[in-house]
């Protein structure tokens, strides 16, 4: 049985997403306030968080800053801020998914389920690639079976959606992907979300990578076409 944390200051709220999810066959434990909530996440395991954005004591972006250089496990941020820039804040510190209340209770469970199950397909996938376990590029190394990033001998930690992303450019070389492509190969086929959070991971990678990433020497932009990986 999949276990999911929320993290919701909102009883009501915070009891239907329990309901619906434990209807679903998950096992579900509430936080009310950020700081409980970042404590739980540090003393047990969870396969999903579900986490809103204005918390008493830690918000969502701080509790997201705590975690995203270790997490290994899918984040849906919630909140009724409808503003893009929470969103790109949001998916900037690592976030797989952002949702704006209102919404209903079973696009929640569809979300979840999806992201639960690209996670686990694409865990399997660099998972079992063994006949290759580093790539190495320049002063770029990347270790598969650790998941390791190491540039110039520096390590950098990368989230679980940006290794993936990077591994996936890394392994196909100066090959141009569109956003929509890596979507669709990163967060899968039927995930539910916006290709804008490519850009925004690619960001990430470059702000971790790249010693100007405002001119970048791996992850190249090409206008109008998408993103590669120079070699």
């Amino acid at each position: 049985m999949k276990k999911i944390l929320i993290i919701e200051d909102d009883e009501s709220i915070a009891k239907l997403q329990k309901d619906y999810l434990e209807l679903a066959d998950f096992e579900v434990t509430i936080c009310s306030d950020g700081v409980s909530g970042l404590n739980e996440i540090k003393k047990n395991e969870y396969d999903l968080l579900i986490i809103d954005i204005m918390l008493p004591k830690l918000d969502g972006f701080d509790i997201l800053k705590a975690i995203s250089d270790h997490k290994d496990m899918p984040v849906l941020l919630v909140s009724a801020k409808k503003e893009e820039i929470d969103k790109i804040k949001g998916l900037s510190l690592g976030a797989d998914d952002y949702i704006t209340k209102p919404f209903s209770p079973g696009e929640l469970v569809a979300r979840v389920k999806s992201h639960l199950s690209n996670y686990e397909r694409l865990k399997n996938k660099f998972g079992n690639k063994q006949k290759v376990s580093k790539i190495i590029i320049g002063g770029l190394e990347i270790d598969k079976q650790s998941r390791q990033v190491f540039v110039n001998g520096r390590e950098v930690n990368l989230a679980q959606k940006e290794f993936e992303l990077l591994v996936y450019l890394a392994e196909n070389p100066n090959i141009v992907f569109s956003r929509n492509h890596l979507f669709e190969k990163i967060w899968g086929l039927d995930a539910l979300g916006d290709i804008s959070t490519v850009t925004v991971h690619i960001g990430r990678i470059r702000d971790k990578i790249e010693t100007s990433p405002s001119n970048p020497q791996y992850v190249e932009t090409v206008w109008g076409a998408g993103y590669k990986l120079k070699v």
